[in-house]
């Protein structure tokens, strides 16, 4: 099972909204993690479209970045939300992050207050606890542990810790994009390895993976215009791995004409895909599309085409 965490910004959630047909097909290989980092419209309309395709997801209700973190109001919020799905849809799970400054008392009482007692959670584990056999034995008492993620990237003692957790319930997580610090960077790199955990995941051990797809683990809540276009697209290689090629503008001297500066990553990208190297997914056929109308849709959109492939690519590679 692949479960791709993804921070609620707008084009995160619209690109697992406009994949919910496909979800849907495979929705025994796939449960979408979001971290909710603003109260909007999208976020609403995107956990309604899971729901309504009977799409397993987790909803984490104590965000770690964006402008609900940190309080007890944004939980009420985020929960208050999740209370408005139909209430004979139970395919989903509160998300917690298990950081240094967890606190169950106060999260379980929050579930409490907010009538989710006996609930499917997620756990999501970004540090080691040395009270982790408690954490899980109180969220197990009356409730249930779906999913313990864990977060390889913070957590490097890959060999002990997941003996902690129940075999049936263990997730790696990692943080396999490999970023540069400017866009114009990528064009440098060209293209890099990313995972071969659709292969391996059940033979090491685990239910499911997850990744933070061709975003990375940091988060930004800026935007800004760039010197350089960059599109990241995933392939898998004769040998089974998944890589990420990096298409790249050419004419990166400033910020200006940000629209031909995509024609020039675009160009590259179709070219590349007409040699065959590519899964014609639905993003693809977009790209496609866009090429030949010449339209420059927004940055946002070219993210959200290079989040809805990865996805589309992991469910294509994944057997149940």
């Amino acid at each position: 099972m692949y479960l791709p965490y993804l921070r609620g910004k707008q084009y995160e959630l619209i690109a697992l909204r406009e994949l919910c047909d496909t979800m849907a097909a495979n929705r025994e290989k796939i449960s979408p993690i979001i971290e909710p980092v603003k109260d909007s419209s999208t976020f609403k309309s995107c956990i309604d479209c899971l729901a309504q395709q009977n799409i397993n997801f987790t909803v984490i209700i104590n965000p770690s970045v964006g402008d609900l973190k940190d309080s007890h109001e944004h939980t009420k919020t985020i929960i208050g939300h999740l209370s408005r799905l139909p209430a004979n849809f139970n395919n989903w799970q509160l998300g917690v992050l298990i950081d240094s400054n967890f606190n169950f008392l106060q999260i379980s009482q929050q579930v409490l207050d907010l009538g989710f007692e006996g609930k499917k959670f997620t756990l999501i584990h970004n540090v080691i606890r040395r009270d982790i056999e408690n954490i899980l034995t109180r969220f197990n008492s009356g409730d249930h542990v779906e999913f313990n993620v864990i977060n390889y990237t913070h957590i490097n003692d890959r060999r002990r810790y997941h003996r902690k957790f129940a075999r049936d319930t263990i997730v790696s997580l990692d943080d396999f994009f490999l970023s540069q610090p400017r866009n114009a960077d990528y064009r440098q790199v060209g293209e890099s390895e990313f995972s071969e955990e659709h292969v391996f995941y059940r033979e090491d051990g685990f239910r499911g993976f997850s990744d933070f797809l061709t975003i990375g683990e940091p988060y930004s809540d800026g935007g800004f215009l760039p010197y350089a276009v960059a599109i990241h697209i995933t392939y898998e290689d004769n040998e089974g791995v998944i890589r990420v090629k990096h298409f790249t503008s050419i004419s990166n001297e400033d910020a200006s004409d940000v629209g031909g500066k995509f024609a020039e990553a675009l160009e590259e990208l179709i070219n590349w895909c007409d040699e065959g190297h590519v899964l014609e997914t639905k993003a693809v056929e977009e790209f496609r599309s866009l090429h030949t109308s010449g339209h420059f849709p927004g940055l946002g959109v070219i993210k959200k085409l290079s989040i809805m492939h990865h996805i589309e690519l992991i469910l294509n590679l994944i057997e149940t």
